[in-house]
């Protein structure tokens, strides 16, 4: 099935069983032009053992703390573009502990889709986190 328009889609993952994985992401996986990992060996990993198809010729895009400010430039132009991109984190949703918040800060304009539905604005919540950790 196709993904609706392209967008940044921010999908959580498993922290344990992969039988977790909801069918949502598990679609937003099959289906994303690129996936965006912490560690792109265990992305393939979870994507083997969620039964995720499709998995040949897909490409993983390493996106770590220690990378994510040199790879956000190169991110931003594929969705302007108009490519879908799946952000994981190794387990759980990614952003306030794991790689992604300077990418969902800079999607200014462009559509970001949070998959696990969380109730919170994602940049609202970081520009907070920031202002606390100044004050701090």
């Amino acid at each position: 099935m196709p993904l609706t328009s392209p967008r940044l889609w921010i999908v959580a993952t498993p922290l344990g069983n992969p039988g977790d994985l909801s069918p949502r992401a598990r679609e937003i996986l099959e289906n994303a032009d690129l996936i965006l990992a912490e560690d792109t060996r265990r992305a393939l990993q979870l994507c083997r053992l969620c039964g995720i198809r499709n998995l040949q010729g897909r490409r993983f895009l390493s996106f770590y703390d220690h990378n994510e400010a040199e790879r956000q430039e190169e991110v931003l132009r594929l969705l302007r573009e108009g490519r879908d991109l799946a952000l994981i984190s190794d387990a759980g949703t990614p952003l306030l502990a794991d790689p992604g918040y300077r990418l969902v800060l800079g999607t200014a304009g462009l559509s970001v889709e949070d998959v696990a539905e969380l109730l919170w604005d994602c940049r609202g919540a970081v520009t907070h986190l920031e202002i606390f950790n100044m004050k701090g």
